[in-house]
């Protein structure tokens, strides 16, 4: 086994490989880029170093800078966790040629694995089951349209050399193929640098399910069972689970012997996932071969107790496989999701800034968390803004869901936004409750897990409640501090000279909210817009808050957080900032809509517009480059514009006037 390992990676993933090293008594070295100095990854390491500047192209993607950070520091072997470059062919034949070990497969694996269209001939050749499609060389528009029409429709137009989502286009009919090419080998273009594409049969509410394989360099290899991928946003998968419950044990088996299959075609040494996509029917066929470690590989160790990146660790020091197939077992249900620094009701809008609060539920027996940040810490722009992933696991599916919710009902994020919220009405979701989501359901009825616009009386109520409470409790520990604790304006129960016990609340939550209370200790009488609540009993005890509404007690899990108070009904969440009573008037005369703002730190790749122009509302006017995304910006309003304040290539923070309008 190696002494030494570097990883070549960052945040959560890095840190993971870490507690598996330190567990075999491994020394690890990190490689950081500016922006990561203080990283958790960094921290946790055995040793460091800085290779270069925030941009993955200046630091992670320096496969040379990499390679001499291992040569100085003795290190072995080389693991290249997920994304950057844990795909690169040419890296892992660097890293072989210094007299490193690669943790992965080889670059040879790798290269028959990278284009879409040479991995579905090959599996094809060696029998694995593949969609129905045209993968040919001969990409010209009339042959390629006759090749649609052989097939039938609705078919899909991907992009050869893709991923991530890019360069696919479904084709309903053959009227809208021509179209449909042209668009999609233009972004193909301008992701990949090639436009090739491939054809294949589309298959109608599909399920995407990935069996997770294992290879050693003595020619055996086996599978661990499968994960379910079938919840996805725009081919970006959101929630992930072992077993699927969707596969008979007969389809199950077969699927396995097929990945395993797919192995041995390819010669493939390392951990490396098998992914399927399966029609209603239970007919399955291959897509593509992912040549590293998943993202959600946690729920596949889960169920089978085993740790992954020790088997890989193992493997690329020459070891044989662990297990046999036969001693590998799945036990219980494990759920995976991801939570992002993002905002779901702009879009998923990546976002970035400082955790300022960031509370996760313990780990336990049922509850596992993998992060690379800890709160206090910076979800740069420069790298995808996963916070956690939060794993659980339990006896059955029903149990894991359970567990699932309770556990997304204890996470407290603030900072950046975050798609807790989002997640929270995923896992009570009926298509995903029901085990029935197929991987277009997200995108076809997003709207069904989007923040409701009704608001929440009862959580509305309950977020009074605890201010009045705090506000109460503040007061009480103020009169114990004070000069003369019998002073009327030291007391707790609201008094105020000329007030009778009322007080006013605002809380901010998009729209102003405002209330008045009347009463203390408890019992409270709470009115809004002519309309009032009766408030009695309430308690705070830690982070539970229990009260009678309008006669009938609840239970609320209540979380003051800085300036926010945060209410949980068990099944939804509300936040409010808490504000003055007074209003601002500043901006008042709606000079905000000629002006248009950098909604996140970026950089600006594109200034599409010049001052003097005349735009219309809608027209873009600068690009923005961010989370690995690219965000155009838009006018507000129909207007000239009179100043453009950044240039192609500069770097502005969130909020910075980018440009202004005059009439």
């Amino acid at each position: 086994m190696f002494s030494t390992i570097l990883i070549a990676n960052r945040g959560e993933i890095a840190c993971r490989v870490i507690r598996t090293a330190r567990k075999l008594g491994i020394r690890t070295v990190a490689v950081f880029s500016e922006a990561d100095a203080d990283a958790q990854h960094v921290r946790l390491a055995d040793e460091a170093h800085c290779i270069g500047g925030p941009r993955p192209q200046d630091s992670y993607l320096r496969g040379d800078a990499i390679l001499e950070v291992a040569s100085r520091t003795g290190a072995q072997a080389i693991h290249p966790g997920y994304g950057f470059l844990s795909e690169n062919a040419d890296f892992a034949d660097a890293v072989a040629a210094a007299g490193i070990a690669f943790i992965g497969p080889s670059g040879n694996s790798m290269r028959k694995m990278g284009s879409k269209a040479g991995a579905k001939d090959l599996m094809a050749a060696a029998g694995v089951p593949v969609v129905p499609g045209y993968t040919g060389e001969d990409q010209s528009p009339d042959l390629l349209q006759r090749e649609a029409d052989r097939i039938g429709y609705p078919l899909m137009i991907k992009a050869a050399h893709g991923g991530g989502g890019k360069g696919m286009r479904i084709v309903r009919a053959a009227g809208e193929f021509a179209a449909n090419l042209e668009s999609c080998q233009r972004e193909a273009k301008n992701a990949f640098g090639k436009d090739r594409v491939l054809l294949e049969r589309y298959i109608e509410h599909p399920r995407h399910i990935e069996i997770q394989i294992f290879g050693d360099t003595h020619g055996n290899a086996i599978h661990l069972g499968e994960r379910e991928c079938s919840a996805q946003r725009r081919y970006q998968k959101v929630l992930e689970e072992s077993p699927s419950p969707f596969l008979t044990p007969e389809l199950r088996a077969a699927m396995g012997a097929a990945a395993v299959q797919a192995a041995h075609a390819i010669d493939y040494a390392n951990a490396g996932t098998v992914e399927f996509i399966v029609g209603q029917d239970g007919g399955f066929y291959f897509m593509e071969i992912n040549t590293r470690l998943q993202v959600e590989h946690p729920v596949t160790e889960e169920v089978t107790g085993l740790d992954l990146v020790e088997w890989q660790l193992r493997i690329a020091a020459g070891e044989p496989l662990p297990l046999s197939q036969e001693a590998i077992v799945q036990r219980g249900h494990a759920i995976e999701v991801r939570l992002y620094a993002e905002d779901p009701d702009a879009g998923f809008l990546p976002g970035s800034g400082t955790l300022q609060t960031l509370r996760l539920p313990a780990p336990s027996a049922h509850v596992r968390i993998d992060s690379g940040v800890v709160e206090g810490d910076t979800v740069t722009i420069f790298y995808d803004p996963m916070i956690a992933k939060l794993i659980v696991h339990d006896s059955d599916r029903a149990r894991a869901l359970a567990r699932l919710r309770e556990a997304l009902a204890q996470c407290v994020i603030r900072g950046p936004k975050s798609n807790v919220g989002f997640l929270e009405r995923l896992a009570r979701h009926p298509a995903i409750v029901g085990g029935t989501i197929d991987t277009g359901y997200l995108d076809r009825h997003l709207d069904e897990f989007l923040a409701p616009p009704r608001e929440d009386t009862a959580l509305l109520l309950a977020a009074a409640t605890l201010q009045l409470l705090l506000q109460e409790a503040a007061a009480r520990d103020a009169a114990a501090r004070a000069a003369d604790p019998t002073s009327p304006w030291a007391s707790a129960d609201g008094w105020r000279l000329g007030h009778a016990g009322t007080r006013r609340l605002a809380f901010g939550n998009g729209e102003r909210i405002e209330l008045t209370a009347h009463g203390y200790g408890g019992e409270y009488r709470i009115e809004r817009d002519g309309a009032s609540h009766a408030v009695s009993g309430a308690r705070l005890d830690g982070d539970a808050l229990t009260l009678r509404l309008d006669g009938g007690m609840r239970r609320f899990r209540a979380m003051p957080d800085g300036d926010d108070v945060l209410v949980h009904d068990g099944d939804a969440r509300l936040r409010l900032r808490v504000e003055p009573m007074y209003r601002s008037l500043a901006g008042a005369d709606g000079s905000a809509e000629s002006r248009i703002r950098a909604p996140m730190p970026g950089r600006v790749v594109l200034v599409q517009a010049s001052v003097g122009v005349a735009v219309q509302a809608g027209d873009v006017v600068l690009v923005l480059e961010a989370m690995k995304m690219e965000l155009a910006l838009k006018a507000p309003r129909d207007g000239v514009l009179a100043e453009i304040r950044a240039q192609a290539g500069e770097f502005v923070e969130a909020d910075a006037v980018l440009a202004t309008l005059e009439p």
